[in-house]
């Protein structure tokens, strides 16, 4: 009877254990993945990481899931990028305009404009449509972007801060504008912030992945 005894417990113990190590590793698959922990200071909004098995690597053609690649035409405003405004005949209210912090454009007779978000188009309909109820009865407007907001590049490379954007940018690019990486940086894939239709994503993505206007960085420290 003691043996029997011995043995049902052993048995016992031996599920117990079995119960424990399973639940340990499912709660890992939903948690934070060692080594990828990124200072606030990198994010606007942190959002989560994929795991490994959703990262893409170099040359696979597609976007990793949570930061789409914009086309050019689609392109929307946000503070930092500068937008020539013409309108034909009116020398005095075609000009170049920064988008401010609130996201708007100040616009002579009809002051503040909102940009945020909206194509160079959209914008220039907008200031149309804002004279023609006031001041000019047919207003022909038309709105370019000249220079892009500018991207952040942080982390482990030797400059890090606030660069300007220029059209083909990749990661591997921004990083050699920074003045390369430094020793302990993890070189194959980046941590990258941006923002879509107002929400914020980070993934992960490999070096050769297109950089937009407004993206942050973080290139991330080797643990060994």
């Amino acid at each position: 009877m003691t043996t029997c005894r011995i043995t049902v417990s052993a048995k016992k113990i031996l599920t117990l254990l079995l119960v424990l190590v399973a639940s340990g590793l499912s709660g890992c698959k939903g948690g934070a993945i060692p080594g990828l922990t990124t200072p606030d200071l990198a994010l606007s909004t942190p959002a989560p990481l994929p795991w490994p098995g959703q990262l893409f690597p170099p040359g696979a053609g597609r976007a990793p899931p949570g930061v789409p690649v914009v086309p050019h035409a689609n392109y929307t405003l946000d503070a930092g990028d500068r937008v020539r405004i013409i309108v034909f005949g009116q020398q005095n209210l075609s000009n170049v305009y920064t988008v401010s912090a609130s996201g708007t454009v100040a616009v002579p007779l009809i002051g503040q404009v909102r940009a945020r978000g909206l194509t160079a188009d959209e914008l220039a309909r907008q200031v149309a449509s804002r004279l023609r109820s006031q001041y000019i009865k047919d207003p022909k407007v038309t709105a370019e972007v000249i220079t892009y907001r500018p991207f952040y590049i942080l982390g482990q490379v030797t400059r890090p801060g606030q660069y300007p954007f220029a059209q083909g940018l990749t990661v591997e690019n921004a990083v050699a504008i920074a003045e390369g990486y430094t020793p302990r940086a993890k070189q194959r894939f980046v941590r990258l912030t941006r923002k879509f239709d107002g929400v914020m994503s980070t993934v992960m993505v490999p070096t050769d992945y297109p950089v937009q206007p407004g993206d942050t960085i973080y290139v991330l420290q080797r643990v060994f």
